[in-house]
């Protein structure tokens, strides 16, 4: 496996409960800030393998990306069940966005 979705596995499985991140971020905290694409590969292709806590994953909107409608409100349950909070169909991200740090290659996790 990449070391990219190496990086991009533990950030997710790292989402605490209550919490979201963005595609886009996690790209970023992984090492590559262009691959939010490849960042939705991996979660689709590697959810059920390792356990992801895949319903921590937003747009950058705050908005459940996924297409199909129950799979859409399944996910939009999961965070709610976690105490997420939406506005408009979106989530909360000022409220809600879990903010992991890096330093000199190490990872980091904010404390709440």
């Amino acid at each position: 496996m990449e070391q990219f979705s190496e990086r991009v596995i533990k950030i997710i499985k790292d989402i605490p409960r209550g919490n979201v991140m963005t595609y886009g971020q996690i790209a970023r905290v992984a090492g590559s800030p262009r691959a939010a694409r490849q960042v939705v590969r991996i979660l689709h292709s590697m959810s059920e393998k390792y356990q992801l806590p895949w319903h921590r994953v937003v747009n950058s909107k705050g908005e459940v990306a996924i297409k199909d409608e129950e799979t859409n409100m399944t996910q939009r349950r999961l965070l709610e069940k976690e105490g997420v909070k939406f506005s408009f169909g979106r989530v909360d991200l000022q409220a809600s966005i879990y903010s992991p740090l890096e330093v000199d290659g190490m990872l980091f996790f904010e404390e709440e």
